[in-house]
């Protein structure tokens, strides 16, 4: 009897901590909350309607993807980022990075080649910036970036390495959303096409080089600026 009950009443609070999670989640990435900013189980309970125990399990995954951190005695709040931080994040991506690109590019197939070559048109196609989220990457944007990187990856075939992959890039966009510097001298979509073509072309050392220089690049132009208030920005 209490298996039954056990059974019937999991997934409804799977279905509850996957809503606190996507809550939690994007309001952190919107900004809603500031770097440093406490996550009160107990406030979020009360205004999500839910338990603590979905709370806390919600919790425990954003601060599994970089998003909050779990501070001894003192509970959950979002990261305090600093230049610090966002460099060692940045070390870990390009030290990672090129080295899962030159396995997946010996390792891909032509399947692999097809997603790879999609998921570049999807990123050319995509504005980079909309009038609505002000001067902002677009959400749209951000993401077709993400599955256009990360699909240079997946040739590898190692679940592990991609799961480290999607750890560092959500805490790499944390910061890249609390930044409102752009570097408009810089060609995005050169170094894209760039990656794509190496890829492509099974010119692993080449696509090694490019995808280093561009997270250099990325990791330059939010450096002095990820722990100042985006408003301030001009």
């Amino acid at each position: 009897m209490n298996q039954t009950v056990h059974t019937l009443t999991s997934p409804g609070k799977q279905m509850l901590s996957e809503q606190v999670y996507s809550h939690l989640r994007d309001a952190i990435m919107r900004g809603d909350y500031a770097p440093g900013d406490a996550l009160k189980p107990q406030d979020l309970a009360k205004e999500q309607g839910v338990s603590l125990a979905v709370v806390r399990e919600a919790l425990v995954r954003v601060v599994g993807e970089g998003l909050a951190d779990r501070l001894p005695n003192r509970g959950f709040a979002v990261p305090a980022f600093s230049d610090r931080r966002w460099q060692e994040i940045a070390e870990a991506r390009r030290t990672i990075e090129p080295v899962v690109l030159r396995m997946s590019i010996e390792r891909g197939d032509v399947d692999w080649e097809a997603r790879v070559r999609a998921a570049h048109h999807r990123l050319t196609r995509t504005p980079a910036h909309a009038p609505e989220e002000g001067e902002y990457y677009s959400g749209a944007w951000s993401e077709a970036h993400r599955v256009f990187h990360r699909t240079l990856l997946e040739g590898c075939g190692n679940p592990v390495l991609l799961e480290t992959f999607d750890r560092t890039w959500t805490a790499s966009e944390l910061a890249r959303r609390w930044s409102a510097h752009h570097r408009p001298d810089r060609d995005h979509v050169g170094e894209h096409r760039r990656l794509e073509e190496a890829a492509l072309a099974r010119d692993a050392d080449t696509a090694a080089e490019v995808l280093t220089q561009h997270l250099t690049q990325t990791a330059a132009g939010l450096t002095g600026c990820t722990h100042r208030e985006p408003e301030k920005e001009t």
